[in-house]
């Protein structure tokens, strides 16, 4: 097929790459436009698709919105077949979902119902889910509430936000292609979203701190829903920010006050919670570079009193 590409994050690019690899042509990748980066004297820095694309030799066209009468004009000239999106950052107008035979369809990080919305990933592994997946689905002027192609499902396990990205984000670059031989063969299903539905929405800044007086399930599934990014963090007892990774439930009876570090045990700093410890494994002190508990624990003076605090 000929395709039009929407996306803009890493996530995307495995499902750029295997529509490029697998026999499809590529007619045009469609990013956001670069955003300039205060860390270096405002440089335009671009995105990670549009990395890809580049240096695969793909046509990049970066519109301030998508579904502008200019842009509409540029992509329909291009004959497509069809609109891929993954990550793409913008709401798609009817002209663009009527652009093409086959309209649009999208790669979304989770199995739709549930965690529609801009933040899927972090959210499962926030919410304690025990499974989640990438759904194909077509597109409609709705906030991802197309009818769906084909899903595939993961157990999460232990696994950190970034891991489960990781693995989606290849799961969809495999999915893709089926969902697209489905449509090519006209043997795609269009199944109606039924059941219950969570907004994912954007994680704020305010979530990004860690209270130990809550459950320690619900905190260690919150320090790996934001792990490695927008990354959760405690307060010290010494009053620093400390960034935290890693994290685990270790389901153990105590008595000290939540917040309390019992030390370093099995590679995992331990750190009372409400009904339980949380575990982490590595850790970022403000000014500091990621470390490894065992040396962060090694540095600290007063053992007995140290803590996170709210």
């Amino acid at each position: 097929m000929k395709i039009i590409y929407m996306g803009t994050p890493d996530f995307a690019v495995p499902a750029l790459r295997a529509l490029n690899e697998g026999g499809h042509e590529i007619v045009c990748v469609v990013c956001q436009p670069d955003k300039p980066n205060s860390r270096r004297g405002k440089e335009a820095i671009p995105c990670e698709v549009k990395k890809y694309a580049t240096e695969n030799g793909l046509n990049v066209y970066q519109p301030e919105r998508v579904s502008s009468e200019e842009s509409f004009k540029y992509l329909s000239s291009l004959g497509a077949d069809i609109v891929v999106t993954c990550a793409f950052g913008q709401l798609l107008r009817k002209n663009i979902l009527e652009m093409t035979p086959y309209g649009v369809i999208n790669i979304h990080a989770s199995l739709l119902p549930k965690y529609r919305g801009a933040a899927p990933v972090n959210r499962v592994v926030m919410d304690g889910e025990e499974k989640s997946g990438v759904t194909i689905m077509h597109t409609d002027e709705g906030l991802d509430t197309g009818d769906i192609i084909i899903s595939s499902e993961v157990t999460l396990g232990n696994m950190t936000a970034g891991e489960l990205s990781d693995l989606l984000s290849e799961m969809g670059g495999k999915l893709v292609l089926e969902a697209l031989e489905l449509l090519k063969n006209g043997t795609a299903p269009r199944i109606a979203q039924e059941g219950e539905t969570n907004y994912a929405e954007k994680i704020s800044k305010d979530e990004l701190f860690i209270d130990f007086s809550g459950d320690a399930a619900s905190v260690a599934n919150k320090i790996r829903g934001l792990d490695p990014f927008p990354t959760a963090y405690g307060v010290f007892s010494d009053g620093r920010k400390i960034k935290l990774y890693g994290a685990k439930y270790i389901s153990e009876s105590h008595s000290e006050e939540y917040g309390k570090i019992l030390g370093v045990r099995d590679g995992y700093m331990q750190i009372i919670a409400k009904g339980g410890i949380v575990g982490i494994s590595s850790l970022k002190p403000e000014g500091k570079k990621l470390m490894d508990v065992k040396a962060f624990w090694a540095g600290v003076q007063n053992k007995d009193s140290a803590a996170f605090v709210k």
